[in-house]
């Protein structure tokens, strides 16, 4: 039955842009899709979760945070992380697409694998590893399934993000242990708990099963798998394949160690001695041990002699030169045999021990004799403290060039060369990277925003809010964020300080009273205030000035906010016959402060407004044609208060 036609996914289009093409694999906990993203026209990878974990909010919520970490993990041996969706029921993850084959295919297909190509195998592994242990993350899921060959050669990890999405969302409550059996550290096993140097230890299993074809516990149950992490140690895999060099031995014992602190302390440090070992092999070593492997044996026993049970190995590629294979020597007596017997007997006693003391010196002066190692957690120590425990170890410091880190605070240890774990000989010089901080990020602009919201706001881009103070805008609304201190857009270092905050107390409302009510709307107009204006009478006071004003003088406002102004009203008429205009006469101010009004009808408009107001009034013009002034009040040789305003009506 063809599954990819059966799956229901199959040729729906996810979120609106991915459509699923295929299906590529299913796995426990999510199935595996080729999709194109018809957005921008690009084939993608769609894991999709099961629906039984997609119901779990925990999970999905773990899921998400998880996958958005993943999609920070930039590494080019890593699958890149593109997006995190949801459409209805599904939860899924959207990722680069690998043609290609995993490392499993190609293990079913060699069986095994000599240790120059294992290790050059393993190096790109232990690389993306290494980036995402210096991100704050852990695999957890190291296995050939998750280890990607292109059809080029370039290897990449797949799965980063979801396995330890996996392992926090509880799944143990089911007795489920999250990972493959077969690579669990045994930390994994008893408590669940894991961290980089878990896969440290899934990483030296992989090395090797690539060395030797098989995992090095095997049981008719994954229990007893389990059981057998916890309780047995890792073999050499030259137990398995003969040929195999000392050095490769001790890379994968030092990763397979029982227990964490043994091991080499991330995938860096494991990176680091592969390389090490790998550039020590012997140029031809993987056909070496291929053709040993495959070379032809027979089993010779001694003639004559009774069966002891023991064995001896015939190969002719051994026997001197000229010795033809299928002659027999000549037989000797009983005499010479024992004599013999007892003389190659105490001298191979004495060969091998002194063989055995030679290789293990050779192999403890190739491993650790020669060498020593960079500190563990030299990475966020103070810069002098760093120093000086590397000059304790016997190692050379020198500091080089500062530089931004989100791992290391300001003033602490950012990265070694070489590496923390790493093996260096001794009296090497480790080279110290000062941290500067945090990497500079944008201050986000958060104008126009409530301060609780601003501060979450920045926050989240990683920043500190510092003070926060007030100041007067005619733009942005009371009690909004007017600017940040730095401003919004700058690029700073979370690490270089805090971010301060201004909020806006809104405008303040002028002192209108006694001013003349048009020239009063208009200022508060041109402030973005909405002007109400409504007449009283009061006859001590000018006509048309700001009897009162709602709100106060000094009252915070925001703009579109209603302003009321109470102006002085003033009962006039026009005679248009006589072009004579009449008004009360009460209304005319104190007595004592009385000024005559100029006569300026039948004058051009200009000419009026400078004589009234050389006389002491403010002028107010009105009617749409002509420039001579027809009307005017108060009339010419009347009095009225100084200051009041006098009106002119033009015409032609």
């Amino acid at each position: 039955m063809d599954t990819t036609v059966a799956d229901p996914l199959v040729g729906q289009v996810l979120d609106g842009r991915y459509r699923i093409e295929s299906r590529i694999a299913r796995g426990g906990m999510a199935t595996v899709y080729l999709a194109r993203d018809v957005r921008l026209d690009r084939v993608v990878a769609i894991k999709v979760m099961h629906a039984g974990l997609a119901a779990d909010e925990e999970f999905v919520a773990r899921f998400i945070g998880e996958a958005k970490a993943a999609a920070a993990l930039s590494h080019p041996n890593v699958v890149a992380m593109y997006d995190q969706r949801t459409d209805g029921e599904h939860a899924f993850l959207v990722m680069e697409y690998v043609p290609g084959r995993t490392l499993r295919d190609l293990l079913a297909e060699r069986g095994r694998i000599g240790p120059r190509e294992a290790l050059g195998l393993l190096q790109p592994v232990l690389a993306a590893l290494g980036a995402a242990h210096r991100a704050g993350m852990v695999h957890r899921d190291v296995k050939p399934e998750n280890v990607l060959i292109t059809e080029d050669g370039q290897v990449k990890v797949a799965d980063f993000g979801l396995a330890r999405a996996e392992s926090a969302s509880k799944m143990t409550k089911t007795g489920l242990i999250i990972g493959t059996v077969g690579y669990l550290a045994p930390e994994q096993v008893v408590s669940g708990n894991a961290d980089v140097r878990s896969d440290v230890y899934a990483a030296g299993i992989l090395l090797y099963e690539l060395l030797t074809g098989a995992l090095p516990h095997q049981a008719d149950s994954p229990l007893a798998v389990a059981y057998k992490h916890v309780n047995e140690v890792v073999p050499p895999p030259s137990q398995a394949v003969q040929g195999l060099p000392p050095q490769v031995d001790a890379l994968v014992t030092r990763a397979t160690s029982h227990s964490p602190d043994e091991r080499f302390q991330d995938a860096n440090a494991f990176l680091a001695a592969a390389a090490e070992v790998a550039g020590g092999l012997l140029p031809d070593i993987d056909q070496r041990i291929a053709d040993a492997q495959m070379r032809p044996t027979s089993v010779l026993e001694n003639p004559g002699e009774p069966r002891s049970g023991h064995t001896a190995v015939y190969d002719p590629r051994t026997m001197p030169e000229g010795y033809p294979p299928d002659e027999v020597p000549p037989r000797r007596t009983g005499a010479d045999r024992a004599i013999g017997a007892v003389t190659g007997r105490y001298a191979l006693i004495a060969v091998a021990a002194v063989a055995a003391v030679v290789l293990g010196w050779a192999i403890w002066w190739q491993t650790s004799g020669q060498y020593d190692h960079v500190p563990d957690k030299i990475v966020g120590m103070r810069v002098a403290a760093a120093e000086s425990k590397l000059r304790g170890e016997g190692l050379h410091v020198r500091l080089g060039r500062a530089a931004y880190s989100d791992r290391a605070k300001k003033g602490t240890v950012a990265a070694s060369d070489p590496a923390a774990g790493a093996r260096v000989s001794k009296g090497q010089t480790v080279t110290l990277t000062p941290s500067l901080g945090k990497t500079p990020r944008e201050i986000p602009d958060v104008s126009g925003s409530s301060l609780g919201d601003a501060r979450n706001k920045l926050k989240e881009a990683g920043f500190t809010v510092g003070e926060v103070s007030q100041a007067t805008s005619q733009t942005v609304a009371k009690d909004k964020v007017l600017r940040t201190d730095p401003t919004a857009g700058t690029k700073v270092s979370p690490d270089d300080g805090d971010v301060n905050i201004v909020v806006s107390t809104g405008m303040t409302m002028p002192s209108l009273v006694g001013r003349n009510a048009d020239e009063a709307t208009n200022t508060l107009k041109s402030m973005g205030l909405t002007v109400e204006t409504k007449k009283r009478k009061d006859k001590g006071k000018p006509a048309n000035t700001v009897l009162e004003q709602q709100p106060a003088p000094g009252t915070g406002l925001s703009r579109g906010d209603k302003v009321t102004l109470i102006v002085n009203k003033q009962d006039c008429w026009v005679n248009l016959g006589s072009w004579h205009l009449g008004c009360d006469n009460n209304d005319q101010g104190d007595q004592a402060d009385q000024l005559p009004v100029p006569s300026v009808t039948g004058q051009s408009v200009d000419d009026a407004r400078s004589a009234l107001e050389d006389a002491g009034f403010h002028v107010s013009v009105q009617g749409a044609f002509g420039d001579t002034v027809r009307i005017q009040y108060p009339s010419g040789g009347s009095q009225a208060a100084r200051g009041s305003t006098v009106t002119l009506v033009k015409g032609p």
